[in-house]
């Protein structure tokens, strides 16, 4: 099997990524870009005599000999590299997000048709153990056809905040909406199902003290109602609420799956429950299923973040490189159906709660309508199409809160206590 040569943009993030490369028999890492000096001196460090050329600048980077690129940089930056590597001839894996306004997508998806490279969205929630496992039971026709799911990626990250922040006021965290980190709740669902979304409402959360001690200027949470192309409906919520949650649950027309919850302290999301019948009408036997879902691709994915799902997707990755169709990759149209909804349902909120038509991106007569929309709460990117970060408007924080950032960030670093990144290396965590 040819051993595909990689590259990888972001050395925190990217430790997942890298470690795949260091472990699989199909990839081998080649080239790390990173604008920090200090992240790529520890990745010197863990390197083990292996043949990989460090970058700090991308321009020399993108000019290295490899075969596709990982991005795992910054989460509102990735459609422009994604975009620059293709025209290259690079393939690319882009961890979340895809894009951050419909122009970058637009331009994402006709950059994708034009040079037929591999494009793969990393969304690496969509293969831990409980969720892949419903994908492969709906596609079986074990609960009938989708009718109605809730998923939920709850994280509260104020303990972390200085160091996947580091006191930088326009931060692209600080300055995300409460929709727009939608992909890690909504993403599983579509893909299990493979339905569009057609439309979304969407709802936020009250910003409190959580968010403006840390500095963030979104609301505390985002909700998409979403509709699908089939009629059925998602509740995806996801934000800092003050406890953690993952967790998925999907209705068929003969049966109901979901993964456990965190605090039953039962396998969470390693353990599915389905309960269905053998078709829509049998009511006579009540059989509840219950089991720990194995993965078809055997792997030692010890060590691997996110239920070792960071392992399966750069697996499926490669797989497609070396010309494996059967390969689970979620191509740029999937991509977009799971984080055009957050997009989407944050105009519904900033219109009062209105439904807000999905677009479809397949359609090239539909992305003439927004190839030059630029409307996002990014300053660098919006122009005169900048939006609040807040349905309230976007809210003035003294100085002094990033200030109060930067100082615990550094007093991190120096101290040698920052186990934040210790453990961005040991499992990929997200930077």
């Amino acid at each position: 099997m040819k051993k595909v040569r990689i590259g990888v943009l972001g050395a925190y993030r990217g430790s997942s990524m890298i470690n795949y490369c260091k472990r699989a028999d199909n990839a081998e890492v080649v080239a790390i870009c990173d604008k920090s000096p200090e992240a790529l001196e520890a990745q010197r460090k863990i390197a083990d005599g292996l043949n990989i050329t460090f970058y700090e600048n991308f321009e020399d980077f993108i000019k290295h000999d490899m075969d596709a690129v990982v991005l795992a940089n910054y989460a509102n930056e990735h459609a422009p590299f994604a975009i620059r590597a293709m025209k290259l001839g690079l393939h690319v894996f882009s961890e979340v997000l895809p894009c951050q306004t419909m122009k970058e997508a637009v331009e994402l998806v006709e950059t994708v048709e034009e040079t037929g490279k591999i494009y793969a969205y990393g969304e690496n929630y969509c293969y831990m153990p409980a969720p892949y496992e419903m994908k492969k039971l709906y596609r079986q026709g074990k609960i009938g056809e989708f009718e109605y799911g809730e998923c939920e990626y709850i994280h509260n990250c104020e303990s972390i905040w200085p160091s996947i922040t580091y006191g930088e006021r326009d931060h692209w965290r600080n300055n995300m909406y409460s929709t727009f980190y939608c992909t890690h709740s909504l993403g599983p669902i579509i893909h299990m199902t493979g339905l569009r979304p057609v439309s979304v409402i969407g709802f936020e959360g009250v910003r409190n003290e959580r968010n403006l001690r840390t500095g963030a200027k979104g609301g505390q949470f985002g909700i998409e109602m979403v509709t699908l192309e089939n009629g059925g409906i998602i509740k995806s919520i996801n934000g800092g609420l003050y406890k953690n949650s993952i967790w998925y649950c999907a209705y068929g027309s003969k049966g109901r799956m979901e993964c456990g919850r965190e605090d039953a302290k039962d396998g969470h999301i390693h353990k599915i429950y389905v309960n269905a019948d053998a078709f829509s009408g049998d009511y006579q036997n009540e059989k509840l299923d219950s089991y720990e879902p194995k993965n078809d691709v055997v792997a030692d994915v010890e060590g691997f973040g996110h239920g070792g799902s960071d392992f399966y997707s750069m697996y499926h990755f490669v797989e497609k490189i070396n010309g494996n169709k059967d390969a689970d990759t979620i191509d740029v149209y999937e991509a977009l159906d799971m984080f055009l909804p957050g997009m989407f349902a944050y105009r519904s909120i900033l219109k009062g709660g209105i439904p807000m038509e999905i677009p479809n991106l397949r359609d090239k007569s539909v992305r003439k309508q927004w190839s030059d929309d630029t409307t996002c709460t990014d300053p660098k990117v919006a122009g005169d199409m900048l939006l609040p970060t807040f349905s309230k408007g976007t809210p003035d924080i003294d100085d002094g809160v990033y200030e109060h950032m930067k100082n615990l960030w550094e007093a991190e670093c120096q101290s040698g206590r920052d186990n934040y990144r210790s453990a961005a290396f040991n499992q990929g965590i997200k930077k």
